[in-house]
């Protein structure tokens, strides 16, 4: 099975949205972009260590804790995209 980042995107943006007692997204993202932007961090730093053995089991999760980062943002994530492209 196949699965888009736009997917993601849209399944992020939904649990987000949904009921905290529900969804740990939610209950993530209601605690705040500090919150959210402390386990992107989190993610980021356990990616890079497994990365080093050769892993990228971790990378989904750090898509997953950008994505609640955006969450509430009205970024879209096509425009995210557009915005490295254009950079690069």
């Amino acid at each position: 099975m196949t699965f888009t980042l736009e997917q993601l995107d849209s399944r992020v943006r939904e649990r987000a949205s949904a009921s905290p007692d529900e969804s740990y997204t939610a209950r993530l993202v209601a605690k705040g972009v500090e919150r959210c932007a402390q386990k992107l961090g989190e993610e980021a730093v356990e990616a890079a260590i497994a990365a080093v053995t050769g892993s990228t089991s971790n990378l989904p999760f750090l898509f997953k804790q950008l994505e609640a980062l955006n969450a509430k943002d009205t970024a879209a994530l096509s425009d995210m995209i557009q915005t490295w492209v254009d950079a690069h």
